[in-house]
């Protein structure tokens, strides 16, 4: 069965640091790219960082570009998001996606994504 479940969402300070786990199944990361994506209330979603199958190339959004990295554990079939110097407005739902095959990265655009998780919440609050 197919499923990509994320974790390690929480509260923290700001300027603390999280690292989110997404975690595939039904399929393997060698073949497939994932995105992590965030929406905030009454916000639309936003595309965050990417990472190509077998974890050879990155893209990561300018607006945490420094401050977030992506990678992958293949062996682990996970994928990994951490955050350091977390601020109030990376307070979001994130979440983790498996792109589409078979046509060139154009960018974090969500209709790329044809599978996502339930979603992780992070907080970011003193």
């Amino acid at each position: 069965q197919l499923q990509l479940v994320e974790s390690g969402g929480g509260l923290v300070q700001p300027g603390g640091s999280l690292r989110l786990s997404c975690a595939a199944s039904g399929f393997t990361l060698d073949s497939y790219g994932i995105g992590w994506f965030r929406q905030a209330p009454g916000k639309e979603r936003e595309g965050v960082s990417y990472i190509s199958p077998r974890g050879g190339w990155t893209n990561t959004a300018d607006f945490v570009k420094g401050r977030f990295t992506i990678s992958s554990d293949n062996a682990k079939n996970t994928v990994y998001l951490q955050m350091n110097s977390l601020k109030p407005e990376d307070t979001a739902i994130y979440y983790c996606a498996r792109r589409r095959r078979g046509s060139a990265y154009t960018g974090l655009r969500a209709q790329d994504f044809d599978y996502w998780g339930q979603g992780t919440q992070v907080a970011v609050s003193s």
